[in-house]
C-alpha cells in the first residue's frame, strides 16, 4: 500500500466542473439505499449518459449526432436509447477493451467500479454520500440538501435542468468545507489541517495587523496555504508576513514555488510551475466561495471574509477549529454527514435592494463597457471566462451580474436593481430565487424586467417562458401595470418565440426576447431600455 506523504491540496475528481457536483448527486439519488454492484453501476452510468451528462469518447454515429448540438460538460437537448446507452457503456468498459487505459482504486475493481469511485470519491469525503461496494448507497442529509438544490427530468424525449433551491448547494458545501479535514481515512496525506478554518485564520490575522490595509491575503499567497503541513494559522501568516516584507505583494512565481516546495516541502517532490500558483490556487478558491463565506477584493487579488457572512465564520473558528481525528473511514463520514442545525440557522447580514443596487454601481469604475462585451460574448459562446474575479462566478450567476452591470453603465439614470444574493461587495453567491424576476429596472416610470438564462433548445422553451410571465405580472402588480419584460439568452429557440408570441395576445403582456449578442447590440444603439414596440 502506498505510503502517506506532505502533497498540496487537490480535490481530485472527474467531475471538472463543480457545478455539476450536484447534477450528478441528483442522477445518484434515485439509487439511494441500493446496494452498490456493477449492475448498479452500470444503471447509474447509463442515466449520465442518456442526458449527456458523462460523454465518454467511444460512441456511436447516433450518439454523435444528438451529442453534437451541446459541448461537454452540458446536457444534451435528447436524451440517448437505452440501446445507445448500452453501447456505450461496452464500447468503454477496459476489462472488455484492454486497450483503454484505467487504473484501480483499492476496494473497488479496475474499470467502470473505479470510474465511480473517481467520481465520487469526493462527494463521499465530504460526507454527502457513503458507498461501498456490496453495501447500501447512504445518503447523508447535507448530501440531499446538494441533490435537491436541482431538478432533472426526461419526459416526452425532452430533458430539463432547473436550480429550484440555489440557497440548498451552499448550505451543503458550507458545512462540508468547515469540517473537511485534509488527513483522514479516505485520502492518504499527511498534511493536518481544515483547509477553511485555516485560510478564515490566516485572513483574521492579516486584516489584524496594523501593517496591512484590512483586504485579506493575497491570491499570490494562496499556494502557501495549499501545501503548508499543519494547522498552525500564527507560524503561517508569520510567513506570509515575511513574504510581504521581501518581496512586497507580487513576488515572483518562482519565490512562491521556492517556498512551497522546497521550504514547506523539503524538495522531495517537483511539481509544474503553473499548477503551483494557477490551477491549484483556483481550484481552492473556486472550492472555498462555495462556502458562501469568501469575498474578492482588489480586482480579484485578494481574497478576504465576506463580512455579510461574519456571523457564520466567527462560529465555525469557534465551534470546528479543535477536531477529533479519526482512523475509520465510516466514523469519519458519520462526523462528516452529522448536520449542525444552529450553523444552518444562521442567515446572512442582510443586503437590502437599494445596498445591492449601489454595491452593483460601484463595479461600474472596475469593468468598462468594452470588457462587459467581452465577457457577455464569452457567455453567448459558452467560453469560460480568464477575468481574475468573473472566472469564479458560475455562468448563469454571471450572466445575471454581467446584464445588470451592462445596463447600469450604458443607462446610469435607470434603478437597476438585482434579485441574486450577492457578498458584501456586490458579487453574486448564486443567481436569483426561483419566485422572483432576474433584476428590476426603473426608467421615468417605468417598469422593465430582466430575464436571464443559459438554456437554449426546447429546455428553455419549457422551462422559461410561464415563469417568466408569473414574474412580469407580479412586477406589473408592484410597481406599473405597464411594466415589461426583457428576456436574454445565448439563443432564442424558434418555440420560445412562439410561446412569447402566444402571451402578449392572450393576456397582452410585453416579453421582448434577445440573443446576448443582439442585446448587446440595443444597449450600443437605443436610447432607452424601456421600448414600446
Amino acid at each position: 500500500m502506498k505510503q502517506a506523504e506532505y502533497k498540496p491540496l487537490l480535490y481530485t475528481t472527474t467531475i471538472r466542473n463543480p457545478e455539476r457536483f450536484k447534477d450528478f448527486m441528483n442522477v445518484l439519488k434515485k439509487f439511494d439505499g441500493e446496494i452498490l454492484n456493477d449492475t448498479t453501476i452500470e444503471l447509474f452510468e447509463r442515466k449520465l449518459f442518456k442526458i449527456g451528462l458523462y460523454r465518454p469518447r467511444r460512441i456511436s454515429e447516433s450518439v454523435a449526432i444528438k451529442w453534437s448540438t451541446t459541448k461537454s460538460g452540458e446536457f444534451s437537448e435528447t436524451p440517448l436509447t437505452d440501446e445507445e446507452t448500452k453501447y456505450i457503456y461496452d464500447a468503454n468498459d477496459p476489462l472488455k477493451h484492454p486497450d483503454i487505459a484505467g487504473h484501480q482504486d483499492a476496494g473497488f475493481k479496475r474499470g467502470w467500479q473505479t470510474r465511480f469511485n473517481t467520481q465520487f470519491l469526493l462527494m463521499k469525503t465530504l460526507g454527502f454520500v457513503y458507498y461501498k461496494i456490496g453495501e447500501p448507497i447512504k445518503f447523508s442529509e447535507t448530501g440531499n440538501y446538494l441533490a435537491n438544490s436541482v431538478s432533472i427530468k426526461v419526459e416526452d424525449d425532452t430533458i430539463t435542468r432547473e436550480i429550484v433551491n440555489p440557497q440548498y448547494e451552499q448550505m451543503a458545501f458550507l458545512q462540508a468545507f468547515s469540517k473537511q479535514q485534509r488527513r483522514n481515512p479516505f485520502i492518504r496525506e499527511l498534511n493536518d489541517n481544515i483547509p477553511l478554518i485555516l485560510l478564515l485564520q490566516v485572513i483574521k490575522k492579516l486584516n489584524a495587523d496594523p501593517e496591512y490595509n484590512n483586504c485579506g491575503i493575497s491570491y499570490k499567497e494562496i499556494p502557501l496555504i495549499i501545501f503548508w503541513k499543519d494547522n498552525n494559522a500564527e507560524n503561517l501568516y508569520l510567513r506570509i508576513k515575511q513574504l510581504r516584507t521581501e518581496h512586497g505583494y507580487n513576488p515572483s512565481n518562482e519565490v512562491i514555488e521556492d517556498i512551497c516546495i522546497n521550504e514547506i516541502l523539503g524538495g522531495f517532490k517537483k511539481f509544474k510551475l503553473k499548477s503551483i500558483v494557477s490551477e491549484y490556487p483556483d481550484e481552492f478558491v473556486r472550492k472555498m466561495r462555495m462556502t458562501g463565506l469568501i469575498s474578492f477584493r482588489g480586482g480579484g487579488r485578494f481574497i478576504d471574509i465576506n463580512h455579510a457572512e461574519d456571523e457564520k465564520t466567527d462560529y465555525i473558528l469557534k465551534h470546528y477549529s479543535k477536531y477529533k481525528k479519526y482512523s475509520s473511514e465510516q466514523e469519519y463520514f458519520d462526523y462528516m454527514a452529522s448536520v449542525d442545525t444552529k450553523l444552518f440557522a444562521l442567515k446572512a447580514m442582510h443586503i437590502s435592494k437599494n445596498a445591492s443596487s449601489e454595491k452593483l454601481g460601484e463595479w461600474t469604475s472596475v469593468y468598462t463597457w468594452t470588457k462587459i462585451k467581452s465577457e457577455l460574448n464569452n457567455l453567448s459562446k459558452k467560453s469560460s471566462s480568464k477575468d481574475e474575479v468573473l472566472k469564479f462566478i458560475a455562468a448563469p450567476a454571471r450572466l445575471e451580474f454581467l446584464t445588470a452591470l451592462a445596463i447600469k453603465i450604458k443607462y446610469p439614470d435607470i434603478t437597476v436593481i438585482p434579485n441574486y444574493p450577492c457578498d458584501d461587495t456586490g458579487l453574486p453567491t448564486s443567481t436569483a430565487g426561483g419566485n422572483v424576476g432576474d433584476i428590476e429596472c426603473h426608467e421615468r416610470g417605468k417598469g422593465i424586467l430582466i430575464e436571464v438564462t443559459m438554456a437554449e433548445g426546447r429546455q428553455q422553451t419549457i422551462m422559461e417562458v410561464w415563469p417568466i410571465e408569473r414574474h412580469l405580472e407580479t412586477f406589473k402588480n408592484n410597481c406599473d401595470e405597464n411594466a415589461q419584460c426583457v428576456f436574454i439568452a445565448p439563443s432564442i429557440f424558434s418555440d420560445t418565440f412562439r410561446q412569447i408570441k402566444f402571451v402578449r395576445a392572450d393576456s397582452g403582456n410585453v416579453i421582448r426576447p434577445y440573443k446576448i449578442s443582439d442585446f448587446i447590440a440595443y444597449l450600443d444603439s437605443a436610447e432607452t431600455l424601456y421600448s414600446g414596440a
